[in-house]
């Protein structure tokens, strides 16, 4: 037909009528694909947990129809004459777009990667759950700027002096913000060494109390009197931190002291009183008990158990049971407790 050989820029109509062609067939393959693709990817990623699967949906998820409409466009041209500096302009612009699309693939990725993590780690340790979120904004960050990097190099500018001059105003910068930044990197530090995590219980100097909360810049504990100690994380990781939430087992060092009336073979039954009052509770393990020293005004004897767990209310309450239970084989030995006494001797002249 004639009127299709008539022509447009330097093509026919029918030239164009085929690049059109080609691109709307690769906007509906795409898009089927696109559609298909989605719907496997979901029901592959409800029935396995597997972090693959939700990675590769994430990554269909995102991809722009913008994107596939360039790259579309890009192949058609190749149906058509076009000036050369066009093609070199429409070569440009599809790298741009692939960049900025694989800097969104990148960040769906990373997404998914974090929030598996999160639902993994949230009952274990809600530590590292809350600053993930940390983690996620700079990994962004650094995903965007290198590929604005790539973008500003595609169109020309010279990236290097560019990236000398942010290297010396991110200097400045870092001198400004020096303390908020070692809040920032301590957080992290937090995260991945893991010296605490929420629910232990700390003691830093005069201050103790359990961690409710470990943010970008803070850590908030709750102390036993009921009011919030929030600390500096630089500070907080600077301090020598004693953490009850890491005990396993705590050691138990007590004494006794008896009169010095008491005759040798008592003193040599109250070790033994000693270790069945310990080893008769749950929960614990019997160390030593020696006839330590004779003191001011009594012998003095010491003992080491431990209780098998942290918890310090249930030490309190096996404390409490061995000490009736010495308190009682004392009644009954005969044996009697000292405490502190002086006697006055009043000599006639």
């Amino acid at each position: 037909m004639e009127f299709l050989q008539t022509e447009f820029a330097s093509n026919s109509l029918q030239t164009w009528l085929i690049a059109v062609a080609i691109v709307l067939v690769i906007l509906l393959l795409t898009g089927g694909f696109y559609v298909a693709g989605i719907k496997y990817l979901t029901h592959l990623a409800d029935r396995n947990k597997n972090t693959l699967w939700a990675v590769l949906l994430a990554v269909v998820r995102r991809t722009s129809w913008l994107f596939l409409l360039i790259l579309a466009l890009f192949i058609a041209s190749a149906a058509v004459e076009i000036p050369d500096k066009t093609r070199l302009t429409l070569s440009v612009i599809v790298i741009m777009a692939l960049l900025i699309q694989a800097a969104v693939w990148a960040s769906a990725t990373l997404q998914v990667i974090i929030e598996k993590y999160r639902q993994r780690k949230l009952a274990s340790d809600p530590a590292s759950v809350t600053t993930l979120n940390i983690l996620n904004f700079a990994s962004k960050i650094v995903i965007w700027s290198i590929a604005l990097l790539l973008i500003l190099d595609n169109l020309g500018v010279n990236v290097t002096a560019l990236v000398a001059g942010l290297g010396i105003g991110g200097i400045a910068v870092a001198l400004a913000l020096q303390n908020i930044l070692g809040d920032l990197f301590a957080s992290l530090s937090i995260v991945l060494d893991k010296p605490f995590v929420v629910g232990d219980f700390l003691i830093m100097g005069d201050f103790l109390g359990s961690v409710e909360y470990i943010g970008m810049k803070t850590t908030r504990l709750r102390s036993l009197s009921g009011e919030q100690l929030i600390f500096s994380n630089l500070d907080l990781l600077n301090s020598r931190i004693r953490n009850y939430g890491r005990m396993y087992e705590r050691r138990v060092v007590f004494n006794l002291g008896v009169t010095y009336q008491t005759p040798r073979d008592k003193l040599i039954t109250i070790p033994h009183i000693v270790r069945e009052a310990v080893e008769k509770m749950e929960k614990t393990r019997f160390d030593r008990s020696h006839f330590k020293e004779y003191g001011n005004f009594a012998l003095a004897f010491e003992s080491v158990y431990y209780v098998l767990g942290p918890d310090y209310n249930e030490y309190m309450d096996i404390q409490q049971a061995i000490n009736l239970r010495i308190h009682e084989r004392f009644e009954q030995e005969g044996i009697v407790f000292a405490y502190p006494t002086q006697t006055l001797y009043v000599q006639q002249p």
